[in-house]
């Protein structure tokens, strides 16, 4: 190696989840979901598990690797919506997480371009998420992929 060349880590790289990636994904989605403050539920944890292997409500289950094909750095999961004022389909992204020990390894990049790829495949017309105003590190990876919208999200409860 010459004295200009540098060891570069290889980049992570993405692929649907699989039964057996059960125990990594769910301790990742577990702190998705510690990350944003909500309580720890297990059964919760595991039916989004359920829905992401097996494709249930449209759902989609994306990893980031490491090097070794078998380590699991993040997690996207995506699902299909429609989008009647364009007549086209979308991929909705539910959630991204990379593990706080995989940050800056490209792996939320990854995540992403895998997301707009399994988009062109599907012959989607968008990519769309929602993040925490406050989530600065995240933004910043987002806004590198992405167009911040001016649209502001809101949550009504069901009642009777």
């Amino acid at each position: 190696m010459s004295s200009d060349e540098t060891t570069r880590t290889p980049a992570p790289t993405v692929r649907r989840v699989r039964a057996d990636d059960a125990p990594q994904w769910q301790r990742l989605y577990a702190a998705y979901r510690e990350f944003y403050a909500m309580p720890p539920q297990p059964d919760v944890v595991a039916t989004a598990w359920a829905w992401v292997l097996g494709e249930q409500h449209g759902m989609t289950g994306l990893v980031a690797t490491a090097p070794d094909g078998t380590t699991l750095l993040g997690l996207a999961n995506l699902r299909t919506f429609a989008r009647p004022t364009t007549g086209t389909m979308g991929l909705y992204l539910d959630d991204l997480f990379t593990d706080p020990s995989a940050r800056r390894t490209g792996a939320g990049s990854a995540l992403l371009e895998a997301a707009a790829a399994l988009a062109a495949q599907r012959g989607a017309s968008v990519v769309r998420w929602i993040t925490a105003t406050d989530n600065t590190t995240a933004r910043a990876v987002y806004d590198r992929h992405a167009t911040a919208t001016p649209w502001v999200t809101y949550d009504m409860a069901p009642r009777a």
